[in-house]
């Protein structure tokens, strides 16, 4: 085992020399390179930054607990990996967002409505929280469908979303009453005006346009371009509407965009919502349009360089934006609706994994980031720990889906020790299957603690997988001290019980 160089913060210590060939130096902490840029080594790896957690996660006596109950009791209990809910702090979110939209927008002397984003995480648990804090909820597939119906949500206040709902999904959506359908297509028009028309209704529907807002963002999260899958392009949704407003089924609500994800300030919302509104003001002169929905998309922060805008800020800077463009125009301002769902439920979980191996490994590096001049100056030697969990790109794909960065603490104790640069890998037989791509812990991280990921409520449980045959792991809330399952884990047998060669019983 080789042994690591560190240096104080003032880098007054000076690096270690590589054991397997000394001549090699060993970068101390404060300046591996192989560290991204915006990652500052901790003055103490086991602080907790309150934006990464949900409110009610703290450290007892060393040990993460949330709401009350410790990790290591969650972990004896439920076993791990292990999605952590704080229901308190998703309630709180939920209702904050309501409120500051509400807010906002009644201030311009409009009124705002605000959709849960069921994409984002969506149980029937979570669906009742969301509309007992006053939210409707916005499902984009039959069984996201299903399940806000399981959960005794009033269909009317529901939206369904969809760059290609099924002739069977129309159908239910209109049979139950859904209170608005997203028109994403042409054809979507006839096939919802003739579901609706079967079954003696007027549905309410919405027209999903592309806005050509560009939110700065990864261009995989980002859903306004022209070339995309969603949506009409702005300059033929005027007479997209003039067909929907043809059929006598159907009536139309207004626009509607979304421009992102992830989106950390308000000028994207602004420039969109000022292109929409032409187009809505346009619309005005030939019938109603009573509404003006801007999507989602708000940011989170999932790491210390991550400085997403207040929520309240946020919903501030948006009204002011749309009532100034609806004096511009000369028109009421509608009113408006909004779809979170990252922002509501993103902070309030972490997920816990148990450490299986942790593996120093050594990566030559050119002298030249070092620092050293000259052709005599020599490589370097810089230090990455892989951390494996059990768990991995089955529980959370966002890392190799799309390059997004989390972070990391150990849960079960606290250390003194230096910190070390590490990368949280999963078990999956992928070199990609990364969950945190770069973080500090302490160096004395070692087989069986319990390591904790924070920001993982959103687009982790609802994009996971049984990748390598892993079962999807349950789903824990905690509240005053007390947890519960609300979504139980794949067993083995679950897993088998859909091979249509598996007997029950069979030996292996």
């Amino acid at each position: 085992m080789f042994s690591i160089g560190f240096r104080d913060q003032a880098g007054s210590a000076r690096p270690e020399k590589y054991p397997l060939d000394p001549s090699r130096e060993v970068f101390p902490v404060a300046t591996n390179p192989l560290a991204p840029q915006w990652l500052t080594p901790p003055s103490d790896a086991n602080e907790l930054l309150p934006a990464l957690w949900s409110h009610n996660t703290v450290r007892t006596d060393g040990e993460l607990t949330v709401a009350g109950v410790g990790v290591n009791s969650l972990a004896e209990q439920f076993g791990t990996p292990l999605y952590v809910v704080d229901e308190a702090d998703v309630r709180s979110r939920a209702v904050g967002t309501l409120a500051a939209f509400q807010r906002a927008f009644s201030g311009i002397g409009t009124t705002a409505k605000v959709y849960y984003a069921g994409k984002a995480f969506l149980s029937i648990e979570v669906a009742r929280w969301m509309t007992e804090a006053g939210l409707n909820i916005d499902v984009c597939s039959g069984g996201e469908l299903a399940v806000a119906l399981a959960a005794g949500v009033d269909p009317g206040r529901l939206g369904f979303h969809g760059n290609n709902k099924s002739i069977a999904e129309i159908d239910r959506a209109v049979t139950v009453g859904v209170g608005a359908i997203v028109i994403d297509s042409l054809q979507e028009i006839d096939r919802v005006a003739d579901a609706a028309r079967r079954h003696g209704r007027v549905q309410r529907v919405r027209l999903r346009v592309n806005s050509g807002v560009h939110a700065h963002t990864h261009e995989f999260l980002a859903t306004a371009h022209e070339d995309q899958k969603f949506g009409i392009a702005l300059d033929a949704a005027a007479d997209a509407v003039a067909a929907i407003r043809s059929h006598d089924s159907l009536e139309f609500l207004g626009l509607h965009c979304h421009i992102g994800s992830q989106i950390f300030g308000s000028e994207g919302f602004a420039e969109s919502a000022g292109r929409l509104l032409e187009l809505h003001a346009e619309l005005l002169t030939s019938g109603s349009v009573p509404e003006l929905n801007l999507g989602g998309g708000f940011g989170i922060a999932y790491t210390s360089a991550d400085d997403p805008t207040p929520i309240d800020e946020l919903a501030g800077r948006i009204a002011r934006g749309v009532a100034a463009e609806c004096a511009r125009l000369g028109i009421p301002v509608p009113a408006v609706a909004f779809e979170p769902g990252r922002v509501i439920v993103g902070p309030s979980t972490f997920t816990l994994y148990t450490v299986g191996t942790t593996k120093p490994v050594a990566v030559s590096v050119p002298a030249s980031l070092s620092g050293d001049a000259g052709d005599d100056a020599l490589d370097g030697i810089a230090i990455r720990t892989y951390v494996s969990v059990d768990g991995g790109m089955s529980d959370n794909v966002r890392t190799a889906l799309y390059g997004a960065e989390y972070s990391v603490r150990l849960a079960n104790r606290v250390s003194d020790a230096d910190p070390i640069l590490v990368r949280i890998a999963g078990k999956h037989c992928e070199s990609g299957d990364i969950v945190v791509n770069a973080d500090y812990l302490p160096g004395d991280v070692a087989p069986g603690d319990l390591a904790a990921v924070p920001a993982t409520g959103a687009y982790c449980w609802s994009l996971a997988s049984n990748y390598n045959y892993l079962g999807r792991p349950p789903v824990i809330a905690v509240r005053d001290g007390v947890a519960r399952v609300i979504v139980r884990g794949e067993t083995e047998a679950d897993l088998l019980a859909r091979d249509a060669a598996f007997r029950e019983g069979a030996s292996a």
